[in-house]
């Protein structure tokens, strides 16, 4: 049996991270654990951000493209307004 992976999902959402308000059918791009697919995640999570559509403290975009690219994804949610990465498991 093949071992499990995981992919990481950008989500838009209110500013409670509830599950209702990250759509699927919206943000439905998937990113690999993988250098290239990480660099791409935070490449769409600056997209956003320059839109305005989610809002980081200047003082930690640069955690945030670390935790993206070089840790842990899902924490840099952590620093994220109106914004979620979720880690999904997938075989």
């Amino acid at each position: 049996m093949a071992k499990p992976g995981k992919v990481f999902i950008f989500f838009n959402c209110d500013a409670d991270k509830s599950e209702a308000s990250m759509n699927i059918f919206y943000n439905r791009a998937v990113y690999k654990d993988t250098k290239t697919s990480r660099k791409n995640l935070w490449k769409k999570v600056k997209e956003e951000y320059g839109a305005e559509r989610i809002q980081i403290a200047a003082d930690n975009l640069k955690a945030v493209e670390l935790a993206i690219t070089e840790g842990d994804p899902v924490a840099a949610s952590n620093l994220i307004q109106f914004g979620a990465i979720r880690e999904i498991e997938c075989y």
